[in-house]
């Protein structure tokens, strides 16, 4: 091949992957929603999706980002071929399956097919066996086996002035909205970026 370079060929066992970065993920307190490998060109795309009940800030990805490379140095899960690491939180378009992401969706108005239909509401509670929602002023409870998976309603608008007024005083607005953030490392074949 021109300049000596070899195509990234051998498949890599993203479930074996998965299982060498949850227990990184969960040890920063974290969830481990997804671990996808791609190649881009002559290297490999890593990417981690994780999340926490606190949301994820972009230190805490790069802290996890740290932990999985150092992780992924000490095995040869990744082969020989170098790879570029993502670590990223879920995006508001991210499918609601899990208890987990119900229950951090609270306050949230959804979308998601029933066993009657599809249903749009404002997710109110969630719990291991339901999920409760607010239908046009009323209250609504279903189980997770009624469910396919919900999909988060990107809302226009204004904030009622009390819940701006609370939210800017208490020194929330970092600047990061329901917009999917990310950290990505460049990583060698080693992880250590050569």
């Amino acid at each position: 091949m021109p300049g000596g370079s070899r195509p990234v060929t051998s498949p890599v066992d993203e479930s074996r992957l998965a299982g060498l970065i949850e227990p990184v993920v969960a040890a920063a307190g974290m969830d481990l929603e997804s671990v996808r490998v791609s190649v881009a060109g002559r290297r490999r795309l890593l990417r981690v999706v994780v999340d926490s009940d606190h949301g994820v800030s972009l230190d805490d990805a790069a802290e996890v980002s740290r932990d999985v490379s150092a992780a992924l140095d000490a095995t040869d899960v990744m082969g020989d071929v170098p790879y570029t690491l993502e670590v990223s939180s879920p995006g508001v378009d991210r499918p609601l399956t899990e208890p987990r992401q119900w229950r951090r969706a609270a306050g949230r108005l959804v979308r998601v097919k029933t066993g009657a239909g599809t249903v749009q509401g404002r997710v109110l509670a969630a719990d291991a066996d339901s999920v409760t929602l607010d239908v046009d002023g009323a209250e609504h409870r279903f189980g997770y086996g009624d469910l396919g998976a919900g999909a988060v309603q990107v809302e226009f608008g204004r904030l009622p002035d009390a819940e701006f007024d609370e939210l800017s005083g208490a020194g929330v607005d970092d600047g990061i909205s329901d917009e999917k953030l990310s950290y990505q490392a460049d990583l060698g074949a080693g992880g250590d970026g050569h």
